[in-house]
């Protein structure tokens, strides 16, 4: 199994990150990607890459976490793109969020920077939304970019799911998918085919059903995978190495990106 998302690197996991790792590892976790939000973060994310070869990481900036000097962000991520000794295999977490302060018009100038640089890379791009489908495609279209990506938590119609998977993107699928009453996100997910599906947690947030109020971990990623094996009527094996060959289709792998 693989976790396409999960912030290892925040706050939550310091007193133990490594613990939480292992246990992953214990569960069959085979890899796990750590998308960046902030300029700050990246050297972590970088230095614990390092020492963990199980470890994945992207850099790119979350509009949530808006830059204050949004040019100085973008220089600074270029920088980081052409200096890091830990390749990236995507940029990202990026995108649009409809429901912050921010303008809309700023946050599209920011993520359409990073597609542009993403192109330039050949780089993938990981990508966060929130009452934003709308203007995540229309920036994808304007900026014609064709890397492909991931869509991170994916929720929404499967119109919306199929026009992203037509523009070369994946689905990542996490816990969501686990609570009955999320009738509409699992009836789009059975209905999409598994080869454009990614697994993922985004922990330490979107706990599993029956896990609410706890930290979410990479280890309880067998859960999605069950819940996806019965939605989709398969076996959580054909789940779990579909999702893997996914993950290497789209993002490749350390040894690859060297």
């Amino acid at each position: 199994m693989i976790d396409s998302h999960c912030h290892l690197d925040l706050p939550e996991f310091e007193p133990d990150w490594q613990d939480v790792l292992s246990s992953a590892v214990s569960k069959g976790v085979e890899r796990i990607l750590i998308p960046g939000t902030t300029v700050s973060g990246w050297q972590r994310q970088q230095d614990m890459a390092a020492d963990n070869a199980q470890l994945d990481v992207a850099f790119g900036l979350h509009p949530y976490f808006f830059p204050d000097e949004p040019d100085n962000a973008l220089a600074a991520l270029r920088e980081q793109l052409q200096t890091t000794t830990i390749k990236p295999v995507a940029i990202g977490e990026i995108g649009v969020d409809g429901a912050i302060d921010t303008p809309i018009e700023a946050q599209q100038a920011l993520f359409e920077a990073q597609l542009e640089m993403a192109s330039e890379q050949s780089l993938p791009v990981i990508l966060h939304h929130r009452r934003s489908h709308h203007l995540l495609l229309e920036s994808i279209k304007r900026s014609r970019f064709t890397q492909g990506g991931v869509i991170h938590a994916f929720s929404g119609s499967e119109q919306v799911a199929r026009q992203y998977i037509d523009a070369g993107f994946k689905l990542g699928v996490g816990g969501t998918i686990t609570y009955s009453r999320a009738q509409k996100t699992r009836q789009t997910v059975a209905n999409i085919p598994l080869q454009h599906l990614l697994l993922e947690t985004d922990a330490p947030d979107m706990p599993m059903s029956g896990r609410q109020g706890a930290r979410n971990e990479p280890q309880f990623i067998g859960e999605v995978v069950a819940a996806l094996a019965e939605l989709h009527g398969i076996t959580p094996e054909v789940v779990t190495e579909q999702t893997t060959a996914n993950y290497f289709a789209l993002f490749g792998s350390r040894t690859q990106c060297k």
